[in-house]
This record gives C-alpha cells, sequence and structure tokens, in this order.
C-alpha cells in the first residue's frame, strides 16, 4: 500500500470543502451494520444529494402553493418556469464545452437519443450502417426501434475488443470506420464506457468518421460532469445525456442534448411547441417556428422539480472552479484508488484463484472517476457475496451481475481516506468468502 496518509492528501485537498455542500447517507439507512456516513462510491449511478437542492426545493414548494400557475411567470426568485431550461443551459454549456445555442435541457436520455436519430440518421441504399461499441448501455440500441421504422436490416455494426481484452483500442475502432467507409451513416458512442469505464479518445474518432461522411454522435450519461468535454471544438454532431449521475440532479431527473451548430436534419425533426419560437410560444399559432439550434428539438417543457436540484449542482461546480478543478482532484483520487488495488494482495491480473482484477485502462486519460472490478474466478457468482459483505460494511458501490462491482470516487464527496477504507472493505470480504469456502 502506498505510504502516503490520505488524512494528509485529504487536509491538503483544495477542494475538500465541496462535501459539506452534499448530504451523505448513513450506513444504518443504507442496509449498512455500522454507524456513520456511508463510503458513496456510486455516483456512476445516482449522484448524492446538493444540500443546497433541498432549500430550493422548499422555495419552489413554496411557490407552487403560494401562486399556483402564476409561478410560470411571476416568480418571487427570479426562476419562472416557463425559463427553467435559461437558468441551467449556461452552466450545462461549460460543463459539455458547447456554445449555449447547441444544447437543450429537456426530456429523457432514451428519449432525446430517439429523437437525435430520427432527425439525424437518414440511411440511402448505399449509406446505412451504424457503427456502436458492443456491450454499449441498452440505452443505445434503441436505435433499433428507428431501424424497424425505416425497414432496414443489418445496418448495426457493433465493435468489440479483441481477443482477451475488456476495452476497445482506438486504433480498431478507426479501423473499423475505414473498413465500412461510404457505407456509414452514423458513428454513435459511449463517451465513457458505462460497465468498462473506458473514456474514449473523442477527437481522433470523430474526426476519421467526417472523413468518410458519416455523423458522429456520443452518449454522454457517464460522462457528463465526470470527464473533460469540447463538444464545438471537437465537432461533434450530436449528443445526449442524463443528470442524475456526476451532474447531481435526482432520480429520474430531466436529461439534455447537444446539437452542432448549423447541423441540417433535412426536415425530419418531430417538432414540438416548446420548441417554438419562445416570443410566439403561447401564441399557439398552427405555423411551427422553432427557435434556431438545439432549443429547437425540444417538444415540451422540462420538470421544474427535477430541475432544481441541477441548479444547485451547477452553483457547486462553479464555485469550485469547473470541469478543469474537478478532473484535476478526480485523476489524484482515482489514481489513489487504482494504486490501493494494484498492490493489494487480492489483485489477480491473470485472474487466478479468488481476487479480482481491473477492467478500466490504466491510462488515467483514458477513464473518469469510475473503476470496473471484476470478481474472480470469473463465472463464480462470487461479486454478489462480496458485494453484501461491503454495503453491510458501510460502502456503497454498483454490482453488474454476473462479476463486476464498479467503484466511483466522485471529486465533490468523496475523500482519499473514503477511498483507502473501501479498499480494505473490499479485502475483508474476499478475504470472508475464501473463509467461508474452507
Amino acid at each position: 500500500m502506498p505510504s502516503i496518509d490520505p488524512r494528509q492528501l485529504d487536509a491538503q485537498d483544495p477542494l475538500k470543502w465541496t462535501r459539506d455542500e452534499f448530504e451523505i447517507p448513513l450506513q444504518s439507512d443504507s442496509g449498512g451494520e455500522g454507524d456513520g456516513q456511508v463510503i458513496y462510491l456510486c455516483g456512476n449511478s445516482l449522484g448524492l444529494l446538493p444540500k443546497r437542492a433541498r432549500t430550493l426545493l422548499i422555495e419552489e414548494i413554496d411557490v407552487w402553493s403560494k401562486r399556483a400557475v402564476y409561478g410560470h411567470f411571476a416568480h418571487p426568485h427570479d426562476r419562472p418556469w416557463k425559463d427553467i431550461d435559461e437558468c441551467v443551459v449556461p452552466g450545462l454549456a461549460k460543463v459539455v464545452g458547447a456554445k449555449e445555442s447547441e444544447i437543450a435541457h429537456t426530456s429523457t436520455l432514451t428519449s432525446n437519443i430517439h429523437s437525435l436519430f430520427i432527425s439525424f440518421y437518414r440511411p440511402t441504399k448505399t449509406r446505412w450502417r451504424i457503427i456502436i461499441e458492443k456491450g454499449a448501455f441498452p440505452s443505445d440500441w434503441i436505435h433499433e426501434a428507428v431501424l424497424s421504422q425505416e425497414q432496414i436490416d443489418n445496418a448495426v455494426v457493433a465493435i468489440e475488443p479483441r481477443e482477451g481484452e475488456e476495452v476497445l483500442r482506438t486504433e480498431d475502432i478507426l479501423a473499423s470506420i475505414e473498413k465500412y467507409g461510404d457505407e456509414v451513416a452514423v458513428v454513435w458512442l459511449s463517451g465513457v464506457q458505462y460497465y468498462t469505464g473506458q473514456f474514449f479518445d473523442i477527437p481522433p474518432i470523430c474526426k476519421k468518421s467526417h472523413e468518410i461522411g458519416a455523423y458522429f454522435g456520443l452518449d454522454l450519461a457517464h460522462a457528463i460532469g465526470n470527464v473533460p468535454l469540447s463538444l464545438h471544438e471537437w465537432r461533434v454532431d450530436f449528443a445526449a445525456w442524463c443528470t442524475y449521475k456526476y451532474l447531481n440532479s435526482g432520480p429520474g431527473a430531466v436529461a439534455g442534448y447537444y446539437i452542432k451548430e448549423g447541423l441540417d436534419d433535412g426536415g425530419r425533426r418531430l417538432a414540438g411547441w416548446w420548441g417554438q419560437n419562445r416570443e410566439t410560444r403561447f401564441l399557439m399559432s398552427p405555423t411551427f417556428d422553432p427557435i434556431p439550434g438545439a432549443a429547437g428539438y425540444q417538444h415540451s417543457n422540462p420538470p421544474v422539480l427535477s430541475s432544481i436540484p441541477l441548479i444547485a449542482h451547477l452553483d457547486i461546480l462553479e464555485r469550485a472552479g469547473g470541469m478543469p478543478a474537478l478532473r484535476e482532484k478526480s485523476e489524484r483520487l482515482t489514481g489513489y484508488l487504482w494504486d490501493l488495488l494494484k498492490r493489494s494482495r487480492f489483485h489477480r491480473p491473470r485472474g487466478e484463484g479468488v481476487g479480482f482484477r481491473i477492467l478500466t485502462p490504466e491510462d488515467p486519460k483514458a477513464r473518469g472517476c469510475q473503476l470496473s472490478v471484476m470478481i474472480l474466478p470469473r463465472g463464480s457468482r462470487l461479486m454478489e457475496s462480496v458485494f453484501e459483505k461491503m454495503v453491510k460494511q458501510g460502502v456503497v458501490g454498483d454490482e453488474r451481475r454476473p462479476d463486476v462491482i464498479r467503484l466511483s470516487p466522485v471529486p465533490l464527496y468523496n475523500r482519499f481516506a473514503d477511498v483507502q477504507r473501501a479498499v480494505e472493505v473490499l479485502e475483508g470480504a474476499l478475504q470472508a468468502v475464501i473463509d467461508e469456502q474452507r
């Protein structure tokens, strides 16, 4: 184990104050058997509640109670409901590296992916293929519904890692794009792969996609608020995300998307009234006059109550120094976890015996804050027992059956001491499993 005291690292951390901005669950409320707060390493699934969000939500409930419909237009806290998206778009634009006119705060992740594909996937007899990574999150496979509408067979090209490897090599992605060339309509990848935690090298993949005449799009569910993004600079064509993971906006909260400035949909967009010119939206004109840019693709008004926690998160992020400051700490924090795991007596890089191996890339630039740990032997289903023992000891990660536990130290609310304790608990759980087998 590294000799450095994690408490010293925490004491020197310039972002140590941000932990106090969140409500940390208690072990007694989370299946644990101890006292005190849990070690929460599950931000990749659901982020924690910002304390200020509770205050803001109560304010909105009071506005609803006292002003009802007038809250849309006359809001005592200067957050009129009809403009709630305008309260978060500037902050979101900074997070994803885009112009404000290129993003919209609306709907859900899967619905937005549907909308993007319907708008920009325009197959022809000669260009119809969609390249995607094999094992993508199920929301990414919804384009099957689009394909069924288009009545196109064999359109999906699912690229996978080389035999014996867990993550995709950039060179192999580029080779697949080159191989199918003029047949490719869309290349669609995750920003961060949900299962392995791999952060794809987006710029060269986007560039290669454009060279062969295809659109390039991203599912940023596990990337937004986690890794640095520069969608406008990279010239990504379109992207979608959720906000309840690293943006801490609450379960099932409103999502968003990005559409590159000037991108032409060929008249295919699914128009909705919230995409109507803001000046004429409430005149109920029979003629659709879309807002220029991404906002013109909105269907309905975003839910106010699930937008409010996002306001609280974006405020914390701004005061913390934005994504550059977060990324700097994240690389140190996840790097510390990586070092502890690699030096563990249970680390089994060749997969032998009871223990674990790490699926996530070693290069800090090729990962976010998530490390995916495969419990060995593979297929033994020991993971569930290990995971349960960890929860009882107050460590909340994320299980992916049959063998993987995802551990995600989030820089805004996790400490170096949390990371050290989590590895100790993982080792204790594995030792307990071994003892039970004797």
